[in-house]
C-alpha cells in the first residue's frame, strides 16, 4: 500500500499515486502507456486485463506518464492533452482499475534503458502479466519492443499479453486519431472513438459582452493552452456548473463578423434558458454535435437570425424546449 498520503490520492476505491516507491505489491496485472483520453482501445485492453485479473485475483495497475514523453523529448506543441492525469484516473477507476501510477516523465527517466526500467517496476510491483499494444515499446530509444519484453518475461517470470488494436469504422482507435477528429470539429467521430461524448473544462472569465448586446449573453471560457480543443465551429453542448446542467450553443473560433481575427481562438457558450452571473465558475462543456462552421456575416442582424436558428437546431438535437413552453 502507499506509504504516504502526500504521494497519492484515493479516487473512489482506486488509488492514484505519483511515486512508484509509495506502492509495493506481491503481484498484479500491469499495463504501461499514456492512456490519454482513455479511448475505446484503452478500454478494450483493460477489459482483457480485468478478465485475467478475475482468474488470478490480482489487482489491475495502470502505469502512466505526465508530461507526455513527446512533449519532453520533442517539445510537442500546440494543444495536446485530451485528459489530464486526474481525469484519466477517474475514467480508469470506472473500469475497475485498482491503482494508477502517474510518473513524472523527464530527461532522466528518458535515459533509462529497457532493462533498468523493467527491473525497477518489477521490484516494486511483482507483476505477473504485462499488457501492451502491438506498437508498444519502452526504454531509451524504444529498445523494449514486444519481442524484447517476451524474452524478458521468460527471465523474470511474467507473461506478456499483446492486445491487437481496436477498429472503429475501419480505423484503428488511438489518441492521435481522437486529436485529429477534434481538430476537424468532428465531435461525433470523437465520441465514437472515446465511447462517450467529449468534455472540455474551463473557467468563466470576463469577455467583451458582445453576446449580451445581441440578446444572447455568453460565458467566455478560459481553457488551458495545452488542452486539445474542437476545431472552429458552432456546437450543441451540455454545460455543467457544479450540480447544475444546461443545454447550450457553443462557438469555438475568432468571431470573424466583428473582426476579432488576431488569431486567438475563443470558446464562448450561450446557456439556453439561463440568467445569472457565472464569472469565476468552473464549467464543463460536453460536445453533443457540430451545428455548422464558424462564418462571417454581413452584420449583427444576420448573425442574430443565424444564432436563433442555431438555438432551434440545438433544442431539436437535445430534446429541449424553452422553460416557459413546458407543459405537464
Amino acid at each position: 500500500m502507499a506509504s504516504s498520503q502526500s504521494f497519492h490520492q484515493i479516487v473512489g476505491f482506486m488509488e492514484h499515486l505519483r511515486d512508484i516507491n509509495s506502492l509495493r505489491l506481491d503481484g498484479c496485472e500491469l499495463t504501461i502507456g499514456s492512456f490519454d483520453g482513455v479511448h475505446r482501445g484503452h478500454q478494450a485492453l483493460i477489459a482483457a486485463m480485468s478478465a485475467k485479473a478475475k482468474q488470478t485475483n490480482h489487482p489491475i495497475v495502470v502505469l502512466s506518464f505526465y508530461p507526455h514523453p513527446s512533449v519532453v523529448l520533442r517539445g510537442r506543441q500546440p494543444a495536446f492533452y485530451i485528459t489530464l492525469p486526474e481525469e484519466r484516473a477517474v475514467l480508469l477507476e470506472q473500469l475497475n482499475v485498482s491503482y494508477v501510477l502517474t510518473l513524472r516523465f523527464n530527461e532522466n527517466l528518458a535515459q533509462y534503458n529497457a532493462e533498468t526500467f523493467l527491473k525497477t517496476i518489477y521490484d516494486r510491483l511483482s507483476f505477473r502479466g504485462l499488457w501492451v499494444g502491438e506498437n508498444f515499446a519502452l526504454g531509451h530509444r524504444r529498445e523494449g519492443s514486444p519481442l524484447y519484453l517476451e524474452k524478458a518475461g521468460e527471465r523474470m517470470g511474467f507473461e506478456l499479453h499483446v492486445v491487437p488494436p481496436l477498429l472503429v469504422d475501419g480505423e484503428v482507435v488511438s489518441s492521435t486519431r481522437v486529436r485529429e477528429a477534434l481538430r476537424s470539429g468532428d465531435v461525433a467521430r470523437v465520441a465514437r472513438y472515446l465511447g462517450r461524448l467529449f468534455t472540455l473544462p474551463g473557467v468563466v472569465v470576463t469577455g467583451s459582452d458582445r453576446g449580451k448586446t445581441l440578446g444572447f449573453p455568453t460565458a467566455n471560457l478560459s481553457i488551458w493552452k495545452e488542452r486539445a480543443c474542437p476545431g472552429p465551429g458552432v456546437y450543441a453542448c451540455n454545460a455543467a456548473i457544479g450540480d447544475k446542467r444546461y443545454a447550450a450553443v457553443t462557438n469555438v473560433g475568432v468571431r470573424p463578423t466583428f473582426g476579432d481575427e488576431d488569431g486567438k481562438v475563443l470558446v464562448e457558450t450561450h446557456l439556453l434558458d439561463f440568467e445569472g452571473d457565472l464569472y469565476g465558475e468552473v464549467m464543463r462543456l460536453t460536445f453533443v454535435d457540430r451545428l455548422r462552421d464558424e462564418q462571417r456575416f454581413s452584420g449583427p442582424e444576420e448573425l442574430i437570425r443565424q444564432i436563433t436558428r442555431d438555438i432551434r437546431h440545438a433544442r431539436r438535437l437535445m430534446g429541449q424546449v424553452p422553460i416557459g413552453n413546458q407543459h405537464g
